[in-house]
């Protein structure tokens, strides 16, 4: 047997654990259901509730199976192995104490409580508490604290298990909440009563295994068991979380996380879970075309019809751009219809970006989220990742503050929540980085897995290109790309960036690139789902496909409305490069279509019809052109980093002065439907002015 194994006995079954397991892993792995309230894999044992006493045989009382690991168990009095029960009469006494002690103030308004129906105290008191109550007096009254728009509290249910402590001091790294006062005062509130500025701030609601902490926005509209619960992914940000949508009838109630370990592990940001009302709000449920200066509703066929009239001029002057929303097909569909018709002015990087005419490592975050853990060295260039992706962001604190791996920063930023070391701000900072033997360049290079992470701020720029082959030559000279390890990564803001890179919509010979058909000449332009716009396109006719009534619909002179990222099914590849599949969770709104299918109608009208009646079908196609697609849920990794010239990407040449700003700056309004969301523009406001409180 290995050193680092013991042999235990649980419940009369003798088992070998590792040395380092808690009582409470060693009955998980005996197969053994132990109760808990404080304890959570992902954070700190803090062993306050004691819910989960098991009996030690030979000692003299339970102990908390928690906060005692298997190394500090005693053998019998002849050499047998430690044991412990989990179900014994002493184990059932406790708990049933534990458990009247946590109901002594507890309210009993289970029947219109949110959490009623998914509550870990209404469920454990059934299975491990008394039958009835011996207590008369009254309860203990604690005052509701206002956490902001997104959190509920009615804490006089609260059984100061501190998850929510635990959660925002170690992860969210936003330390806002604690415990006040002793004894029967003690109670949970944030600090100066202020609203809660974390990002993440929702997963508290998760973490509360009561009804103390529940989710603002849904509250009273619905219970867990009348919901349609579909699983999918997120499309918020470029990490493609995983996360499950409820839904009942037409529209979405909630999204709440689902664990991934290798992408967000069991947190979403607070845009991914809150941003549900905005698919309700602004939606384009019909075609519109504008007559007289204005846009009226209009039949399918007659807006078909005007959009081939459109599309069937000079293909010189036709011009595609792609938003940050879209799903693989319908970029696939979009780019086989205007690819027949000659265009080559198509475009999915609206931000201007200079990725897509490299290897597939150049625009990819090649080291894997899950890398996160292994590097010992990290530079960000242009990025703010806790406003671009918090999720990723909160893996970065942990490696910090497991592991104190030192971060380096070139470009501006706010608090990160973890220290790091400011190597500059801009393109000056960054020339010639690599070539010094001192400072953050020194730790880059003496790293045995060193990470550079560049963001849009730095790539969306005039000087994208530059910057990008500088970044390039650093990587290769502190040794960030070898064999086993590519630590050369792009972190984008875009959910569909990856997919409309690996299919190559980018502007082939002679097009146009998004910035220049802005800027005008161009006779038709195409807009799908394309938001993020500044120009307008001139005296060109734009056609909007897309499902939000925002900045791209306002200049549009024809509507095809278009489905959500919950109301259609499709393929995503995160920044990693890992293609993911959503599921449909509702229906579009009104007349609305899938994009794919849209393009596809719109194929027989111009006499180019696509070859692919199905989704199916036109997946199919998909990966015959593009094996990529075919890898569902895997991220390529460092695989191919021996091949990899990450010194030869980009462009050289010199760069303008002006220091690198992250990509976003309001992290709640990155997109049409987070525009479109009521919550998001509260959550918005109360970051301008964190010292308002938000309405109740």
């Amino acid at each position: 047997m290995s050193d680092n194994l013991r042999t235990i006995i649980v419940d009369g079954e003798e088992i070998d654990v590792p040395n380092h397991y808690t009582l409470l892993q060693a009955a998980e792995a005996a197969g053994k259901e132990i109760p808990r309230f404080c304890y959570h894999e992902r954070l700190s044992v803090a062993g306050n509730c004691r819910m989960c006493l098991v009996e030690l045989v030979g000692a003299p009382k339970p102990a908390a199976s928690c906060a005692m690991n298997v190394s500090d168990m005693r053998g019998g009095p002849n050499g047998e192995p430690p044991a412990m029960n989990t179900a014994s009469p002493m184990v059932k006494k406790a708990r049933e104490g534990v458990m009247e002690f946590l109901l002594i103030n507890h309210p009993l308004d289970c029947p219109i409580c949110d959490q009623g129906g998914e509550c870990d105290l209404q469920d454990q008191a059934m299975a491990y508490g008394r039958t009835g109550t011996r207590y008369t007096e009254n309860k203990r009254a604690v005052e509701d604290k206002n956490m902001g728009p997104l959190v509920k509290t009615i804490m006089t249910r609260c059984i100061q298990c501190t998850r929510c402590v635990r959660f925002v001091t170690e992860v969210a790294g936003s330390p806002e909440i604690g415990m006040l006062n002793r004894g029967e005062d003690a109670e949970i509130t944030t600090y100066l009563e202020s609203n809660i500025q974390s990002e993440l701030s929702g997963n508290v609601i998760d973490l509360c295994p009561v009804g103390a902490l529940t989710s603002k926005p849904y509250a009273y509209n619905a219970r867990p068991w009348e919901l349609k619960k579909t699983e999918t992914i997120d499309v918020m940000d470029a990490m493609g979380s995983w996360i499950r949508v409820d839904s009942r009838g037409p529209g979405v109630l909630r999204i709440l996380p689902r664990t991934n370990d290798e992408i967000n592990e069991e947190w979403i940001s607070d845009k991914t879970r809150f941003v549900w009302d905005g698919l309700q709000r602004q939606r384009l449920d019909k075609p519109y075309a504008k007559k007289d200066g204005k846009l009226a509703a209009i039949s399918w066929d007659e807006a078909l019809g005007i959009a081939a009239e459109k599309l069937s001029g000079d293909a010189g002057k036709i011009g595609v751009i792609s938003g940050d929303l879209n799903s693989v097909e319908e970029l696939k569909a979009a780019k086989d219809l205007f690819g027949a018709l000659g265009v080559t002015s198509i475009d999915g990087r609206q931000d201007g970006a200079p990725l897509g005419s490299g290897p597939r490592e150049s625009w990819l975050f090649n080291s894997t989220i899950a890398g996160i853990d292994e590097a010992d060295a990290i530079l960000l260039v242009g990025t703010d990742p806790r406003l671009e992706a918090p999720v990723l962001n909160a893996r970065i604190r942990r490696a910090w503050l497991e592991r104190s791996i030192p971060v380096g920063v070139i470009g501006e930023v706010g608090d990160l929540t973890y220290p790091f070391e400011q190597a500059g701000t801009g393109p000056k900072e960054l020339k010639g980085f690599g070539g010094k033997r001192s400072g953050f360049t020194k730790t880059l290079k003496d790293a045995e897995k060193p990470m550079i992470i560049v963001g849009m701020g730095a790539l969306a720029r005039e000087d994208g290109a530059q910057v990008l082959h500088e970044i390039g030559d650093l990587a290769k000279k502190v040794g960030a790309v070898k064999d086993g390890w590519n630590g050369f990564n792009v972190l984008h803001t875009a959910a569909s960036r990856v997919g409309a890179l690996d299919l190559g919509f980018v502007p082939g010979e002679g097009g146009k690139s998004a910035a220049e058909m802005q800027a005008g000449g161009m006779d038709t332009v195409v807009l799908m789902g394309a938001d993020e716009i500044e120009g307008d396109f001139g005296d060109a006719f734009v056609i909007y496909v897309g499902h939000h009534g925002d900045r791209g619909a306002h200049r549009a002179d024809l509507i095809l409305p278009g489905a959500a990222y919950t109301e259609k099914r499709g393929m995503w590849a995160n920044m990693e490069g890992r293609v993911q599949m959503n599921a449909r969770a509702v229906f579009p709104k009104g007349e609305a279509k899938e994009d794919w299918a849209i393009f596809r109608a719109l194929s027989e009208r111009l006499g180019k019809t696509l070859p692919y009646n199905s989704l199916e079908e036109l997946r199919e196609q998909l990966i015959a052109d593009h094996p990529v697609f075919g890898g569902i849920d895997h991220a390529p990794g460092h695989a191919s980093a021996a091949e990899f010239d990450v010194a030869a990407i980009g462009e050289a040449g010199d760069m303008v002065a002006a220091p690198f700003r992250p990509a976003v700056t309001d992290f709640y309004l990155t997109n049409a439907i987070a525009r479109a969301s009521k919550t998001m523009a509260e959550c918005s406001a109360m970051k301008a002015a964190p010292s308002a409180l938000a309405a109740e």
